[in-house]
């Protein structure tokens, strides 16, 4: 086998080499999920104002998760080649971490194609959002580590992020597994 023919087949892009929307009409509908994280980095007197609620704008972290459950709805108004999918479920938590503050977005959708980009949308447009509540207080603020962290159903199976190597990160949100 060559080289050439090991590397993943780029799916977006056609036989001229241009930009196309993948035709996903023949896939099979079935459950998807996806999460996402990334994190908002800030100054000590950032995190205060937010954590007291003391941000002029108003409440920093309603106003930022909301704007992710909202980006998630529009990602293929946002992302060229995404598919609209109905979503079924969008969930954004924003934690405080040692310094700033971690998101995690989960959506769910029954379609035929994934919400791996729903998912980082939504974590995204929320440190956005979160970075324009605060900027006022601190704009060195840095995000981050925006990632998917794992995505399950469709062709390609699912996937889990591997925990990171080395001393223990503060990750951020974490679900519990059901008992």
């Amino acid at each position: 086998m060559s080289p050439k023919s090991r590397e993943p087949r780029l799916t977006h892009i056609g036989p001229g080499g241009h930009a196309r929307m993948v035709d996903v009409g023949g896939k099979p509908v079935t459950a998807r999920e996806a999460v996402a994280r990334g994190r908002v980095r800030m100054s000590a007197a950032a995190r205060r104002a937010v954590r007291a609620g003391a941000v002029k704008k108003g409440d920093a972290l309603q106003t930022a998760r909301l704007a992710g459950i909202m980006g998630a709805k529009e990602t293929a108004s946002l992302i060229p080649l995404c598919h609209p999918l109905p979503l079924s479920s969008v969930d954004v938590r924003i934690v405080p971490a040692r310094d700033g503050f971690a998101i995690e977005g989960r959506v769910r959708t029954v379609a035929q194609t994934g919400v791996e980009m729903e998912a980082l949308t939504a974590v995204s447009i929320a440190a956005l959002t979160l970075y324009d509540m605060v900027k006022a207080i601190d704009k060195a603020m840095t995000i981050t580590d925006v990632e998917l962290v794992s995505k399950r159903g469709g062709r390609s199976g699912d996937y889990q992020r591997a925990a990171p190597s080395g001393p223990s990160r503060d990750r951020g949100p974490r679900r519990r597994a059901a008992r």
